[in-house]
């Protein structure tokens, strides 16, 4: 681990846990480069999130009782 690494403490599942363990041994690396390489993973699919959603926040809305109708109306209700 890196110099700058910061040290926190999780409270885990047993279970998760458990799996966590077995995993970072398996792949050969430590609990932590596993919940690193995760938390990653997770924060890039936020990032992809939220740029989706800025891309679209111009396009028109439909609610859900629109929605309802309009399959009602087109015969799929």
């Amino acid at each position: 681990m890196g110099e700058l690494s910061k040290r926190s403490t999780v409270y885990f599942d047993p279970s998760i846990h458990h799996a966590l363990k077995v995993k970072a041994a398996s792949t050969h690396q430590s609990v932590s480069e596993v919940v690193n390489d995760a938390m990653r993973h997770a924060l890039r699919e936020d990032q992809e999130d939220l740029s989706a959603f800025e891309e679209r926040k111009n396009e028109p809305t439909l609610s859900y009782e629109e929605l309802l109708e309009d399959l009602k109306a087109n015969g799929k209700l």
